[in-house]
């Protein structure tokens, strides 16, 4: 409901363009709306409305202070400047005096206190260090900085970035503070991605995903008519709707646990396929995307990824990207480096292996993105009606 109050209220298209991030729940701007017209004592009495990052390094130093590329999903962030937007803090029922100061990622913030220092066994005034977002220092980690790049994370949900040089937003992606300070990232997240693989497991009964996944790879490409839109948690890029649940379609007596595997890998590689396409309308095409996450394990999912978006797919070798992403700020700050960009070209790890497309599935794959581009607009409604009923 604050979600299209505040659309309605500021502008569907003003709110993309100040934050970066079209209107959607996730940006806690709608729920601090929410919370001041339930409860407006919470944040009218309060003395500081922090994002998690601000938190510890008040905690750790005593100064209240966050990072532009962390301050990002509170959705207050005036995306083009890297200063809070006076109009969306007044909607969320804030006063700019309760906000932490800003900077850029990879700038000391303050060094430890000593009762801190003395309670966690570090040294007391070691650099704190300023951050990033998840999503941007995973990136980072990865080896995406600039042009030329992209990185695509298969966690639970599936999150791909390209870098651009100018501030630009789009229904596409969300636009967010480059981890170098220099630029932007451009985002698509699919909510559902590998919590989907152990959804099926559960609702099948299978003994483990291995299993299902061996007996897929024996399951045709197209998995025998099956099509599965994987919008179980709602979808944000590039629809924006929350109502939105998955669809199954294409179900018939013929079909077993194996074709239902296959088809939802194959539908979240669909899924990124048309954000990919939408995104490098913006960015131009990147000339290697870096793969990272559990979904790089299953050998199907890569080979049907790499054959639906036609393009090899570099799989890092790094399990904790954006814990690798964060010591490169850390890195660059204490002066090792001269920035964050010459600290990822030291410390990004050259890729494990490439996964190519497999020639024979890229025109079949091709022909199913297009029946699958109209599946969201045909259910859309369906989705809408379920949920008022």
């Amino acid at each position: 409901r604050q979600v299209a109050r505040l659309s309605q209220e500021l502008g569907r298209e003003a709110i993309r363009d100040w934050s970066g991030k079209p209107p959607d729940p996730t940006p806690a701007l709608y729920a601090l709306a929410w919370l001041v017209e339930q409860k407006p004592p919470a944040l009218t009495e309060a003395a500081a409305l922090v994002d998690v990052h601000a938190f510890f390094v008040h905690r750790l130093t005593g100064r209240l202070m966050t990072s532009t590329a962390s301050a990002d999903p509170l959705g207050l962030l005036d995306i083009a400047n890297c200063t809070w937007h006076p109009r969306l803090v007044e909607a969320a029922g804030l006063r700019a005096e309760q906000l932490p100061e800003l900077s850029t990622p990879g700038a000391v913030c303050g060094t430890l206190l000593e009762g801190i220092a003395a309670a966690t066994g570090l040294r007391a005034g070691t650099p704190v260090v300023a951050g990033a977002g998840d999503g941007q220092a995973m990136g980072l980690g990865m080896g995406v900085y600039g042009p030329g790049k992209s990185y695509l994370s298969l966690g639970s949900g599936v999150v791909s970035g390209n870098y651009s040089g100018t501030v630009t937003t789009s229904d596409a992606f969300r636009t967010l503070v480059s981890p170098t300070g220099s630029g932007f990232m451009l985002e698509t997240v699919l909510r559902s991605g590998m919590q989907l693989v152990d959804w099926i497991v559960r609702t099948t009964g299978s003994p483990s995903a291995a299993v299902l996944e061996r007996a897929a790879m024996t399951v045709a490409a197209g998995s025998d008519g099956l099509l599965v839109m994987p919008y179980w948690a709602g979808v944000m890029s590039p629809y924006w709707d929350g109502a939105a649940r998955g669809a199954i379609v294409g179900l018939s007596l013929d079909h077993e646990p194996k074709h239902l595997f296959r088809a939802v890998l194959e539908g979240i590689a669909l899924e990124q396929a048309i954000a990919t396409d939408a995104m490098e309308e913006q960015t131009g095409k990147a000339g290697a995307m870096i793969a990272a996450g559990g979904g790089t394990n299953s050998t199907l999912l890569m080979q049907i990824m790499a054959s639906v978006l036609e393009r090899p797919l570099l799989v890092s070798p790094v399990n904790e990207a954006a814990a690798l992403g964060a010591a490169m700020l850390a890195a660059s700050a204490i002066g090792w480096f001269a920035s964050p960009e010459d600290a990822a070209k030291a410390m990004a790890a050259l890729p494990a292996r490439q996964v190519d497309p497999v020639e024979a599935l890229v025109p079949i794959y091709r022909a199913r993105k297009e029946i699958y581009r109209d599946l969201y607009h045909a259910t859309r409604d369906i989705h809408a009606r379920l949920g008022a009923a």
